[in-house]
């Protein structure tokens, strides 16, 4: 009932070749199609995991506001976050929030899968996609705007690049 069928892994973000003219601004390659932290890797950003266990709802609406590329506030998510948590269906809201992260930069999932994960350990979970979007170049506490402003000024490419956003940023550099 809850297991959700196997989808394909679709990768939007394309690093930059060699002839790149933003090649100078990576600094190290990420591993392709790995989680850069472990589920249970919290003391790598402790303020995060602070934050998170005291306040978990803000927390996803951050990161889902990333995810869905600004599609949902983090007021939004953050409310929706709430109000399905007190009910006890927050990990169903979360868990579609992972599945997406993990399409983004084709993860897998693992070590559970995503309803799991959230199900059973919602605050390691946050952490840890939290982690995984700084580590790609993204600062969920800043918002999807500021994050795409700040892209924009320092000449890089968005760590999330999809088809239709690609050309309405082509629209407004041009």
């Amino acid at each position: 009932m809850f297991l959700h069928k196997p989808e394909t892994a679709i990768p939007v973000f394309r690093p930059d070749t060699e002839d790149s003219p933003f090649r100078a601004y990576m600094t190290t390659q990420l591993p392709e199609g790995l989680w850069t932290t472990g589920l249970c890797e919290c003391y790598g950003d402790v303020p995060n995991c602070l934050f998170t266990s005291i306040c978990p709802c803000i927390t996803m609406g951050r990161n889902s506001e990333i995810i869905n590329r600004g599609e949902i506030s983090c007021r939004s998510a953050s409310l929706l976050h709430l109000a399905t948590g007190v009910v006890l269906f927050g990990w169903i809201f979360g868990s579609k929030n992972r599945t997406k992260l993990r399409q983004h930069f084709s993860l897998p999932e693992s070590p559970l899968p995503d309803w799991c994960a959230h199900l059973l350990c919602m605050w390691c979970t946050l952490c840890q996609e939290h982690r995984e979007l700084r580590t790609r170049g993204a600062d969920p506490s800043l918002g999807w705007e500021a994050n795409l402003s700040k892209w924009l000024k320092d000449g890089l490419t968005p760590p999330i690049v999809v088809p239709r956003m690609v050309t309405s940023t082509l629209k407004i550099i041009d």
